[in-house]
């Protein structure tokens, strides 16, 4: 995340922000789980302390895996349940915020001078925010020109329309409701809030190296697909889809005439590689049902792959899944045949500390992680 971005949102919650402790927290609140990731700074490396993730549809007597919107107060039920099973004791925390509650959008406008442009943006962000402009907090930042010599990601075609024009500004917006029902969840759960901040930047500190080369990140969550590109650390372009890894195992039920629990434990036991108690057959009917939504999802990142290539002539060729999708046996396989990229699966407990016992178990679960690891990643910086 560009330093200064966000800093609007930062005021606005200035007297939440108190000391930090030794320990740190970073809190993700999904739509079908809650996760946490307590660090500790070290001799400048991320220790990691302690973990946990608990299932939100038991909180409204739905099954494990299934989408729901808590009310604030089940939300922070659920948190302290956390909290206290994961053993956590930091007290400051980075709180992420879900992508669908906030705006993030590229504007193309000319090139005036900043006094200008301040005005301006409020007229523009009109067009994008589908409410009053008052009722949301606005955040921007220009992005830098790209004045690096051409590289192997250059298409070679002519200069885009969008490298003629003037100049790019990166439109953040969050509605101040959210804001509010975030604050009472932290302030009732006995937390300090150092900073608020879109899921994608702690996604992005997390899972992301310091190449300057354009990549691609597929956030494969419960009920929401998120796609973003990003170079040079800049979020250049973002999509939504309505369908997750929820949709999967709705498929599988309906397919296998299963519940919906067990869909979900097959899935998340077997994915795409065959379980030895079934048949070949059975097997096959389990990874048809499976792949129908994976390849709806890899369809849609490879229209926006296009899109980015016309757009800002470059070519992406690396691509992050993360989300507690990307955690599916045997994904990576179909995403890299299916996908015009290459692709790697998200490890974002790399970027700490973690006992050599772990290993094995944090690099399956880490996709579920990045967006928490992440906002602890922050408050340690």
């Amino acid at each position: 995340m560009a330093p200064g971005i966000f800093s609007s949102v930062k005021e606005k919650l200035k007297s939440l922000t108190q000391g930090s402790d030794e320990s740190v927290l970073g809190i993700d609140i999904g739509s079908s789980s809650l996760k946490v990731v307590q660090l500790r700074a070290s001799k400048n490396a991320a220790i990691l302390e302690t973990y946990g993730e608990i299932a939100l549809g038991p909180y409204t007597d739905i099954p494990v895996g299934k989408s729901v919107k808590l009310s604030p107060e089940k939300t922070t039920e659920a948190l302290l349940d956390v909290i206290r099973e994961a053993n956590v004791t930091a007290k400051s925390v980075g709180v992420s915020i879900p992508f669908s509650a906030s705006l993030i959008t590229l504007l193309d406008l000319p090139k005036v001078e900043e006094d200008q442009l301040k005005r301006v943006i409020p007229i523009e962000a009109r067009k994008y925010i589908p409410v009053p402009v008052s009722e949301v907090t606005l955040d921007w930042f220009i992005v830098p020109e790209d004045n690096r010599e051409p590289d192997a990601f250059d298409r070679v075609e002519k200069e885009t329309m969008m490298q003629k024009r003037g100049q790019e500004v990166l439109l953040v917006a969050i509605h101040n409701d959210t804001l509010r029902n975030y604050q009472g969840i932290m302030s009732t759960s006995g937390l300090t809030t150092s900073f608020y901040e879109i899921e994608i930047f702690s996604t992005m500190r997390s899972t992301l190296g310091h190449s300057p080369a354009p990549v691609m990140i597929i956030d494969f969550g419960a009920s929401t697909t998120k796609i973003y590109i990003t170079e040079r650390g800049v979020i250049r372009g973002s999509h939504l889809m309505n369908i997750g890894a929820q949709q999967m195992s709705e498929t599988l039920a309906r397919t296998m005439s299963w519940s919906f629990e067990k869909a979900e434990r097959v899935k998340r036991e077997w994915g795409l590689n065959d379980a030895p108690a079934m048949t070949r057959e059975e097997n096959d009917r389990v990874h048809q049902a499976l792949l129908s939504t994976l390849t709806r999802v890899f369809a849609e990142a490879n229209r926006v792959l296009l899109g980015y290539g016309k757009r800002y002539n470059r070519e992406v060729l690396h691509a992050v899944l993360t989300g507690g999708g990307a955690s599916l046996p045997g994904i990576a396989p179909v995403a890299n045949n299916s996908l015009n990229a290459e692709v790697e699966i998200a490890h974002p407990f790399a970027k700490t500390e973690t006992p050599a016992f772990l290993e094995s178990v944090l690099r399956e679960i880490g996709p579920a992680f990045s967006v928490a690891v992440g906002a602890a990643l922050r408050k340690l910086q």
